[in-house]
């Protein structure tokens, strides 16, 4: 059955063509297995609440009728602003249109935050562009520039709010500079969430087409109820796909955690128990509440354009569990440097068990992409990055996090990392192990190589599931590193990144390449520590035991001054010629102009596949399909065949660097 939705119609209907709903939510209220909500383009003021699951045979799909012409948003016009002073405008809001959510009283704060919590959920809109909060009205009055935005010309409009007890209303000031708010598309955020079951298990449905945007989402740490402007809610099988998302105060998609309220940011309320045993804590409960292949997870997101929220573009614990994200926009997010904490980068999953993320093009954010914990079957293939590193001209936020394309944390593998061209000054941060990295274009630096884990005992899974296996520290190494291309684009000097506390700095590197494992060993020299021939004795291999994994590196190219492994095999290093890789935007398309594979020659490397990148040493898993079938490497960016010939990086044909990559 097609539902129709018209906020256009002249009067409610009942839900058919002649006679449409004028709001989606009365149309997600009756929705049944195999219907289709059909909506007319307009805007629609309201948080859709599906009430009913499809199936996997017949699932409830809600579809723009013309692609974003419907528009979902959790914002509200004003026109009753009245001049305060100068070019600050003031209104009032009576509280009751918030009900129980008042997102002018709410900050934005909870586990893993290190900013100021001075920040509200809520927030004002000048014709579609963020404002910026102050804490003082004086602030608000002044307009000067916000020194660690990446977009200081927009910092100077501004807005402050304060609550009138008496009068039981809200007071919002705003410096439109210079423009009349009532003659402009002014509004604020109210609402919490747009398109997101009130309930968990509500599985098996479509969202296509929607402009989805401006909701006064919460900060969404790992453990504690995550909350997007559109997401599943802990269930199974939804289809995100060709939406414009944006605005969001915090995350964009959410496809992570139920609330447990035994366990919803612990340690910000009551602190005894640190943040990463309640992580532990997460996961285990969640095997309680449900957390199975069965029952979670299985999402496809796909074709969105996603911008501008400022904590991620898509984020999740545990939900998102072997899901498909595919050949999605994800760009500028957390560009205002409002908020700063351990959860912000366009993609920050955790325990993305089996999932793939491919063809996405991510730049100009405050990170691209970070697998934090159980990066267990993840596959990061064929993604474009770039514009991922805090410009020079920003002032580091107190608080705020460090910037790479790439982040891979505290998981025990395996972790795969194949065909992504990585244009930014740092290329992957390397606080974890079980990574293989395949074909890539590498214009950056490798991080944080045997550090950043500190002694925290994660979990790894049985394999292509979410069932814990065992628990354990990183020894750090059991990486892989095939046919890549490394380029030192960037200055190869350390970078100096001052401690939050004013106790003093760390360096961080930009010397480009595979160095950093210098005094890892390799596989023999790792195994020649176990005699087999031996009755095994404990106490003699503890030192084997806790001491680094092998680690494996062949067929690389170093270009530019980027460094090779010493134990680098059959690599090619190239010190003395000019490299370019510059990145190309014309009408919209993306181009790289590069000189690198007029430098390679005939250099090749045999072709890899699975059984040459074996096991990750935890979990014992292979680099493998999420259905446990071998991967075999004879495809590259673009999908392309790769004939006799391997040649390393990306393309299978040094002609194909030409094309257009996004």
């Amino acid at each position: 059955m097609i539902i129709y939705v018209n906020g256009n119609a002249g009067a409610d209907g009942i839900g058919t063509a002649e006679r449409p709903f004028r709001r989606i939510n009365e149309a997600a209220r009756i929705a049944r297995p195999g219907d289709e909500v059909l909506v007319a383009p307009g805007i629609y003021r309201e948080y859709v609440n599906p009430k009913y699951a499809g199936t996997p045979q017949e699932r409830i799909v809600y579809r723009s009728q013309e692609p974003l012409g419907a528009v979902i948003t959790g914002a509200e016009q004003v026109k009753t602003w009245k001049q305060y002073e100068g070019n600050v405008w003031v209104c009032r809001i009576p509280n009751s249109i918030f009900g129980k959510y008042n997102p002018y009283t709410t900050l934005v704060y909870g586990d893993w935050y290190f900013a100021k919590a001075d920040k509200h959920t809520g927030c004002v809109y000048l014709n579609d562009r963020a404002l910026y909060e102050t804490a003082t009205l004086e602030e608000c009055i002044a307009g000067q520039v916000y020194e660690c935005s990446w977009v200081p010309e927009e910092s100077i409009y501004k807005w402050y709010t304060e609550q009138d007890t008496e009068k039981d209303e809200t007071i919002i000031y705003a410096n439109f500079q210079g423009a009349n708010p009532n003659e402009e598309n002014v509004e604020i955020n109210v609402r919490r969430e747009c398109f997101m079951p009130s309930k968990t298990g509500v599985g098996y449905i479509t969202v296509s087409g929607f402009n989805i945007n401006k909701a006064a989402t919460t900060w969404a740490p790992p453990a504690a109820f995550q909350d997007g402007m559109i997401g599943p809610h802990w269930s199974k099988g939804w289809i995100i796909e060709d939406c414009e998302i944006w605005g969001s105060k915090c995350a964009g998609i959410s496809l992570g955690k139920y609330l447990d309220p035994h366990n919803d940011h612990y340690f910000t309320y009551k602190y005894v128990k640190s943040p990463t045993q309640m992580e532990r804590d997460a996961v285990c409960r969640g095997q309680y509440h449900g957390w199975l292949k069965e029952r979670i997870g299985g999402h496809i997101i796909r074709r969105n354009n996603i911008h501008h929220c400022e904590q991620g573009g898509i984020i999740g614990r545990m939900g998102g569990v072997f899901s498909i994200i595919e050949d999605n926009h994800i760009h500028h997010i957390n560009n205002m440097m409002e908020l700063g904490g351990a959860e912000i980068a366009g993609i920050k999953m955790h325990a993305a068990i089996d999932v793939t993320m491919r063809r996405n093009h991510i730049h100009h954010s405050t990170m691209g992409i970070w697998c934090d914990w159980e990066a267990q079957g993840t596959r990061l293939t064929q993604n474009l990055l770039h514009h991922n590193q805090k410009p020079d001209f920003a002032q580091k936020l107190q608080g705020g996090m460090m910037s790479q394309d790439i982040f891979v944390e505290v998981s025990h593998g395996p972790t795969l990392i194949d065909h992504n061209i990585m244009l930014s000054d740092a290329s992957l941060r390397f606080a974890t192990q079980g990574v293989a990295m395949v074909h890539n274009l590498i214009c950056g630096a490798l991080t944080d190589v045997g550090g950043g884990t500190a002694p925290r005992y994660t979990p790894y899974h049985i394999p292509h599931r979410t069932e814990v296996m065992g628990f354990m520290t990183f020894l750090h190494g059991d990486d892989r590193f095939y046919n890549n291309i490394f380029v030192q684009k960037w200055p190869a000097q350390d970078v100096v990144t001052p401690h939050d506390s004013d106790d003093g700095a760390d360096m961080e590197n930009r010397l480009v390449g595979t160095w950093t494992f210098d005094e890892y060993p390799n596989y023999d020299e790792w195994i020649a520590q176990f005699d087999f021939t031996q009755p095994a004795n404990m106490k003699a291999l503890e030192p084997a035991h806790f001491g680094h994994l092998p680690v494996w590196s062949e067929g690389n190219v170093y270009l530019g001054g980027a460094k090779a492994w010493k134990k680098e095999v059959n690599g090619l290093t190239i010190a003395d010629k000019d490299v370019r890789v510059e990145l190309v935007e014309k009408d919209g398309k993306y181009y790289l102009d590069t000189n690198v594979y007029e430098l390679l020659g005939d250099f090749t490397n045999r072709m890899i596949h699975t059984d040459i990148l074996g096991e990750a040493f935890e979990p014992e898993q292979k680099f493998e399909n999420p259905d446990g079938t071998p991967i075999c490497f004879n495809a590259d960016y673009f999908g392309k065949h790769r004939g006799l010939q391997v040649i390393p990086g990306p393309f299978a044909e040094a002609a194909d660097a030409e094309k257009v990559l996004f």
